[in-house]
């Protein structure tokens, strides 16, 4: 009889020096990111049949798991790689916003500046001080394009940057994660089908960060090891082993840094963009693709309409010596890059404007399909087929014109038509002498007026009346256009915070929801080391009684 007792007591003790250790590891672990509260399981010992039945053996410790719910956490990664993303854009957007709509030295008040510059030499052609004010104002005008023109660059050359930080980051958890795979299978495997608790915390740590990224699925193979794909299956985890990411330049256009997927058998393949919508490296790969290239395309098509307007009717007129007014500004001429994938590597477009006010705030993809050229306007998706010459050898579309030139065109090749991304960054105040402004009116047409025409204010009016025309797209002004770039740019940054913030909402619900089942409540676990105290205390109790009783039965002579 005290044999078993004594058994008894021991094995209680036991279990209570378990849980107490169990206990006394979730408070020290309390502060440590990504720790899964773990709880000592215990089960009766097999008991023995004895002359009056079946007798306990007292208890035994099953094991210690973690207190996990898997459908939790896959929900709380979905809502948190979808908050990564908004974050990403919204914090990029707001830079935008920020730029565009100061109070001082913005584009409307240095375009105002120079209109009104051509107000005053309305009433007073002649004036040389108030011509070399407007070529100042024309100055500052450009000056303020391209200050904003280069910080939307320079948001672009982040991005790139970016991208290549983000890559580097994936392939470093995938390898730390398949790492953790093969640690977590080995010595599962030495403890007869006991999981390493602590690694598996570090595993989905990992798998957190990663996913805050880029968005990942997870799957849980036989023998607890995680198989983690992105971009709709590829596969970066596969057990202990791990696939690589490369940045590298889009085949599309070379100035831009998209993500490729490293296959091991068919060798490096792009992986396209809108695959790759969520976490850090969705957002700012959206935010490139739907905000900022709709920002820069349209200040450029702002900058192309403005001085192409006035260097026509500036054009018209005559200046103080007589003599046909030139261009104003300079400006930057659209481009078209040939795929690198392209099968004809000698085809080439050469790009030209025949009317800015058709040009559209949008770059352009165009396919070659074996007989026509089809076109995509990727500001809206717009598909159309080119208008193509009667020879074959140039198309035209938006108030552009495409030269064809080098070999025939393989089927499918394609190119990226830019028609104002460079328009600011070579743009520029040709008049350089206030007497060579063409402000009066050309009676011979644009031939020039050998009488002179330094008090003759036609064509600086007309020049001012282009303030208030219908130029930009055919249905705004020069101010009406910046205009609805400052609000559209303001609402959607507005839109994003507001997305941003509900999202972020979400995520802190189902944060709360996950620790509430696998986070430390320091409150319970000072419950459950007095009560496995206690526990621990009771069968010391019991042991005692025990030794007391066989101490008794040695007595006895």
């Amino acid at each position: 009889m005290s044999s078993s007792l004594i058994n008894s007591a021991m094995s209680g003790l036991g279990a209570a020096q378990a849980a107490l250790n169990t206990v006394s590891n979730n408070i020290s672990n309390y502060n440590v990111t990504g720790y899964t509260r773990q709880t000592t399981v215990l089960s009766q010992s097999q008991s023995t049949l004895g002359a009056g039945g079946w007798i306990g053996n007292g208890v035994q410790v099953s094991g210690v798991q973690r207190e996990y719910d898997a459908f939790i956490t896959n929900q709380l990664r979905a809502a948190q790689t979808q908050s990564s993303g908004l974050n990403t854009q919204y914090q990029q957007m707001s830079k935008i916003d920020n730029i565009l709509s100061g109070t001082t030295n913005t584009l409307a008040t240095t375009m105002q500046s120079f209109f009104s510059g051509l107000q005053t030499l309305v009433s007073n052609s002649e004036d040389p001080a108030a011509r070399q004010a407007l070529l100042g104002n024309a100055n500052g005008l450009v000056n303020q394009f391209k200050v904003t023109d280069q910080y939307l660059r320079d948001q672009d050359k982040q991005v790139n940057t970016s991208i290549q930080s983000s890559v580097e980051q994936i392939n470093n958890y995938a390898s730390q994660i398949a790492n953790l795979n093969n640690q977590i299978s080995r010595l599962t495997g030495v403890g007869a089908g006991a999981a390493p608790n602590d690694l598996l915390d570090q595993r989905d740590q990992l798998v957190s960060e990663l996913n805050q990224i880029v968005g990942v699925e997870v799957s849980v193979q036989d023998g607890g090891t995680y198989n983690v794909s992105i971009a709709n299956g590829l596969s970066l985890v596969q057990g202990d082993k791990a696939n690589k990411l490369a940045a590298v330049p889009s085949s599309a256009d070379p100035s831009r840094t998209t993500v490729a997927y490293v296959d091991p058998v068919s060798g490096t393949k792009e992986i396209p963009e809108n695959q790759l919508s969520s976490g850090t490296l969705g957002g700012v790969l959206t935010f490139r693709s739907q905000d900022l290239d709709s920002a820069r395309n349209r200040l450029g098509q702002l900058a192309l309409t403005f001085a192409d307007a006035i260097n026509q009717q500036h054009g018209k007129g005559v200046d103080a010596n007589g003599d046909a007014g030139g261009k104003f500004f300079s400006i930057g001429g659209p481009t078209a890059w040939g795929n690198a994938n392209n099968v004809a590597k000698d085809t080439s477009l050469k790009v030209s404007m025949t009317n800015s006010s058709e040009v559209q705030a949008s770059d352009y993809k165009v396919v070659y399909d074996g007989k026509d050229w089809q076109v995509t306007r990727l500001a809206d998706n717009k598909q159309f087929k080119a208008t193509l010459s009667t020879d074959g050898k140039s198309m035209s579309f938006d108030g552009l014109k495409l030269d064809i030139s080098g070999t025939a065109p393989s089927e499918n090749d394609s190119f990226i038509v830019k028609p104002v991304s460079d328009a600011v960054v070579n743009m520029g105040v040709l008049i350089t002498d206030e007497s060579m402004l063409a402000l009066a009116g050309d009676p011979n047409g644009g031939t020039g007026n050998t009488s002179g025409g330094a008090s003759d204010n036609r064509n600086a009016q007309a020049m001012l009346d282009l303030q208030s025309g219908k130029i930009v797209n055919g249905n705004k002004s020069f101010n009406d256009a910046y205009a609805s770039l400052v609000s559209d740019v303001g609402n959607k940054t507005s839109t994003l915070k507001v997305t941003s913030t509900t999202q972020n909402n979400v995520v802190t619900q189902l944060s709360n929801q996950q620790q509430s089942i696998s986070g430390v409540n320091l409150d319970e676990e000072y419950g459950n080391l007095q009560r496995f105290q206690q526990y621990y205390l009771a069968n010391a109790q019991v042991l005692q009684t025990a030794s007391t009783l066989f101490d008794a039965l040695l007595s006895i002579r």
